[in-house]
C-alpha cells in the first residue's frame, strides 16, 4: 500500500467506526409501543382532557406538578411527595395561605429557568380569562380540580404562595392535577396553543417528538431531567389511540404494540397461552352511576336509589369481566380507613329491590323511566357497553327501564363538569351519569362528590347532593390538620353517602395490563396514576 493511499484512507478509517457506532446507537433505541383505550392522543398543552387517566400519558410524561403523586410503587398505596415544589406549609396565623418552595436547578425542555413567575403564569393560564395566556380548552380540564385556589403570587424567584378561599387542610391533594409548562415555548411558538400542542415544553422525564391526532404520540426519554430516580428505562414510548378493546388485544397479539390497558375478558386466556403477561393492582377507583337528586328527577326518591343498588348481580359482573374487578359496597373499597359503618349494607337482593320499587309506586309492568348518559368506551370505563347493558338488564327486572345516550368520552366529561341541572342534561332528560371515578384521596373520593359547594359549576358534584350533616363534617375536615381527627370525619362522609345511595356502585377496576414479553419491567401502581418511566424493554 503506497504511502499517498494510506494517507488518503486514514479519515476514512477514523470516519467508518463513527458512523457504525452512530448507527448502532440508533439501532439500539429501546422502543414501547403502547396501546391506550382512548380514541384519540390527550391534549399535550400542560392539562390532558379525557380524564383523569390521561394523566399518565401526556401530563406526568411532559410535565411536572408542584405536589406529585408517587406512582412508582406497587406494593403499597402511594403518597403525596415533592414535586416542583421540595416543601409546602400552611401560614399558621392564617390557615387559608399555603406558601411552596421551588426547586432550584430546574429547566424547561426549551432550556429556560423554572422560577416562581412560572408557577403563576400557569394558574393565569387556566384561571384567570383575563390573562393573554389563557386557555379554555386547559381550563375546563383543570379548574373543577383545583376549586379551592383563591389568589396566587410570586413571594421571590423560588417562592410562591397560594391563597384558598376557606381553610382547606385537604388542597395539597388538589396539586398533583395542576401542571406547568413553559412560558417560554408558548412566546416561541407565536402564542398559539395549537403549536405548543406539537411543540409542548414541560419539566417532566419525556419530551413530545411526534404527534399525529387518533394515530400516535412519540415520547422520548428526557435524559436531563431533574430526578435522577425518575430516568426513563426506555427511550422513546409510542403511544396509541386504540378504542376497541379486542382490537387492542389483536395489536398485541400480532406484535403491532408491545403492552395494551384493559385487554378484553375472552381474550385474557389466549394473550397467557402465548406468553403474554397480565398485570393488575389494588386500585382505588370505582365505577358508578351518579344520581342527579335535582327537583324532577327520578333518583330524587332514596327507594329507588336503594332499590338500583340491590338489584345488580356484582359478582357476576365480576366474572363477565374475568376477574378484572372487585364487588363495589360503596365509593371506597372496604379496607379503607375511610369506609366507616354504613346502616344500608349494598348487596344483591331483588326481592328487597322490588319491594323498595313497589313502595315507590313501580313494578316491572309499570316502570319507572330514566335516562342515563354514558360513554362508548376510553380509559377507566372498563367494558362500557357491555357492563352498562349487563346494568340495564338488571334494573329492567326491578321496574327500572333505562335509556342510553353514548357519546365520546370527552363529551361525557363535558356533559359530567356542566352538573345534572344544566340544560345540556336535565334539557334533555339525562338523570344519571356512568363514569369511573378515582377514589385515591378524600378530596378525589369524597369530598368533590359530596360537599354542596362543590355543586356545578363550583365543583364535580354532579348531582347536587346536599346533606348538612355532610356539610358540616367536611367543614371540620377542611379546618383539621389532624390526620386521625381527618379520618374519623372522612368515615362519617362516607358512610352518609352510602346510607343515602348518591350512587349507585358497582365494581372497583382493577387497571388490568397485558405486556408483551418483550416488556421486562412495568410496575403497576396502586393508583389510577401510572408511571410510564417504569416500562424497560
Amino acid at each position: 500500500m503506497s504511502p499517498l493511499f494510506r494517507k488518503q484512507l486514514a479519515p476514512w478509517l477514523l470516519t467508518v467506526p463513527a458512523l457504525l457506532g452512530a448507527a448502532f446507537a440508533a439501532q439500539a433505541e429501546t422502543v414501547a409501543r403502547y396501546g391506550i383505550s382512548m380514541a384519540d392522543i390527550p391534549l399535550t398543552t400542560g392539562q390532558p382532557d379525557r380524564g383523569a387517566g390521561a394523566y399518565q400519558f401526556t401530563g406526568h410524561t411532559i410535565y411536572d406538578p408542584l405536589i406529585a403523586w408517587e406512582a412508582n410503587i406497587g406494593t403499597r398505596p402511594g403518597k403525596l411527595v415533592p414535586g416542583l415544589a421540595t416543601e409546602w406549609k400552611v401560614d399558621p396565623k392564617d390557615n387559608k395561605v399555603w406558601r411552596f418552595t421551588l426547586r432550584k436547578g430546574v429547566k424547561f425542555h426549551d432550556g429556560s429557568e423554572f422560577k416562581a413567575d412560572a408557577v403563576v403564569w400557569n394558574l393565569d393560564k387556566v384561571l384567570n380569562d383575563k390573562s393573554p395566556q389563557f386557555d379554555a380548552k386547559q381550563s375546563a380540564q383543570v379548574r373543577p380540580r383545583i376549586p379551592s385556589i383563591a389568589s396566587y403570587k410570586v413571594v421571590d424567584a423560588y417562592t410562591v404562595e397560594i391563597v384558598t378561599k376557606d381553610v382547606d387542610a385537604l388542597f395539597p391533594y388538589q396539586l398533583p392535577w395542576f401542571l406547568i409548562g413553559s412560558p417560554a415555548q408558548w412566546e416561541a411558538q407565536g402564542r398559539d396553543w395549537a403549536k405548543v400542542a406539537v411543540k409542548p415544553s414541560g419539566t417532566g422525564p419525556f419530551k413530545l417528538d411526534k404527534l399525529v391526532p387518533r394515530e400516535r404520540a412519540d415520547l422520548v426519554r428526557n435524559a436531563a431531567y431533574w430526578d435522577k430516580a425518575r430516568l426513563p428505562k426506555t427511550d422513546r414510548i409510542v403511544l396509541m389511540p386504540i378504542p376497541d378493546a379486542l382490537t387492542r388485544a389483536n395489536a398485541l397479539l400480532n406484535g403491532q404494540v408491545d403492552l395494551i390497558e384493559t385487554p378484553p375478558p375472552d381474550v385474557l386466556p389466549q394473550l397467557q397461552s402465548r406468553g403474554f403477561k397480565l398485570v393488575q393492582n389494588v386500585t382505588p377507583h370505582v365505577w358508578p352511576y351518579h344520581f342527579s337528586t335535582q327537583p324532577g328527577s327520578p333518583w330524587t326518591d332514596i327507594r329507588v336509589r336503594k332499590a338500583a343498588n340491590l338489584a345488580v348481580d356484582r359478582e357476576a359482573i365480576v366474572k363477565l369481566l374475568n376477574g378484572q374487578a372487585s364487588v363495589a359496597k360503596g365509593q371506597l373499597d372496604k379496607t379503607s380507613p375511610w369506609f366507616g359503618k354504613p346502616s344500608f349494607d349494598i348487596k344483591y337482593d331483588l326481592p328487597a329491590a322490588r319491594a323498595l320499587m313497589a313502595q315507590a309506586g313501580y313494578t316491572k309492568a309499570n316502570p319507572l323511566k330514566a335516562k342515563v348518559i354514558i360513554a362508548q368506551g376510553g380509559t377507566g370505563q372498563m367494558l362500557s357497553l357491555p357492563m352498562n347493558e349487563f346494568i340495564q338488564q338488571s334494573l329492567a327486572e326491578v321496574g327500572i327501564q333505562l335509556e342510553f345516550q353514548v357519546v365520546e368520552l370527552e363529551t361525557l366529561y363535558l356533559h359530567w363538569r356542566s352538573g345534572a341541572k344544566a340544560d345540556m342534561n336535565a334539557g334533555k332528560g339525562i338523570t344519571a351519569i356512568n363514569l369511573g371515578y378515582v377514589t385515591a384521596d378524600p378530596f378525589y373520593a369524597l369530598t368533590r362528590f359530596a360537599y354542596s359547594s362543590y355543586v356545578a359549576p363550583n365543583g364535580v358534584n354532579w348531582g347536587g347532593y346536599e346533606n348538612k350533616k355532610v356539610d358540616d363534617a367536611i367543614d371540620k375536615i377542611r379546618t383539621s390538620f389532624d390526620v386521625k381527627v381527618q379520618d374519623q370525619l372522612l368515615a362519617s362522609v362516607h358512610q352518609q353517602m352510602v346510607d343515602d345511595a348518591l350512587m349507585l356502585w358497582v365494581v372497583h377496576d382493577t387497571n388490568p395490563h397485558a405486556l408483551s414479553p418483550k416488556v421486562k419491567t412495568f410496575v403497576q401502581a396502586q393508583h389510577w396514576f401510572q408511571d410510564l418511566t417504569t416500562i424497560g424493554m
